[in-house]
């Protein structure tokens, strides 16, 4: 009895062989598994800061499209023809193409958060699937995230053909104050869907690869919520191109 008790003694103050490191269940311990849930809030901090200062950026983009319009536009100002170089025009826009794209990456917007929510449910589903013998049965998987990015570069081709079709109206980037605005705020724009576009490359490469769904969702989600943005972004531009213009 003594022998069993001076052993148990020596496992109660910590100093036997077998105490768990890391303070984990397992022998690695917690701190060897990374913490998927820590990691999308700090990805969706982020995200938010990224997307503060594009939003910063195009309200400056908006207050000096409008004031530089006033200014032109207000009697009396630049009235001299020594004085004017250049004034502002009402331009005749690819409505039509315009509200096109328009349509095109709303329906991106909705199928990118198809892809988001089922990755979302595939990552919670994740560890039940590792349990032997449990099966989810045979639930079909649509490319929604595929099908986001296809939306997506035709979207970017119709910028390029609305582009194209106002340098065959005679509007360029440096003809008129006006145009100039229009050629800024769409290229700005489909800058910056060219950038979500790459990240959701990168989700679909991680696919390919067999990234653990955890991941796999951290890069979904922050591509998703971005695009989500980005389509708002583009109605509001719309709407202050077609306003303004």
């Amino acid at each position: 009895m003594s022998p069993i008790r001076s052993r148990e003694s020596g496992n109660r103050q910590g100093g036997g062989s077998n105490a768990p490191r890391g303070g984990g269940d397992g022998p690695r311990g917690d701190r060897d598994i990374p913490n998927y849930g820590e990691l999308l809030k700090r990805a969706r901090f982020g995200l938010a800061l990224g997307v503060g200062m594009v939003t910063m950026m195009f309200v400056v983009f908006t207050c000096t499209y409008v004031l530089r319009r006033v200014f032109d536009e207000s009697p009396g100002v630049n009235s001299s023809a020594t004085i004017r170089t250049s004034h502002w025009t009402h331009l005749q826009l690819p409505i039509s193409l315009l509200l096109f794209n328009s349509l095109l990456l709303l329906a991106s917007s909705a199928t990118m958060e198809m892809a988001r929510r089922q990755v979302t449910k595939r990552a919670a589903l994740a560890p039940i699937e590792g349990i032997p013998g449990v099966t989810l049965g045979n639930e079909r998987y649509l490319p929604w995230l595929q099908v986001t990015i296809v939306l997506g570069f035709g979207f970017l081709a119709g910028q390029a053909i609305a582009w194209r079709e106002m340098a065959a109206r005679g509007y360029y980037l440096s003809t008129t104050p006006s145009s100039t605005f229009v050629y800024l705020a769409t290229i700005l724009h489909a800058i910056h869907v060219g950038a979500g576009l790459i990240a959701l490359l990168c989700a679909a490469g991680m696919a390919v690869l067999k990234s653990s769904w955890e991941a796999r969702r951290i890069v979904v989600d922050i591509s998703g919520w971005y695009w989500h943005f980005m389509g708002a972004l583009w109605i509001y531009l719309f709407g202050l191109l077609v306003v303004m213009s």
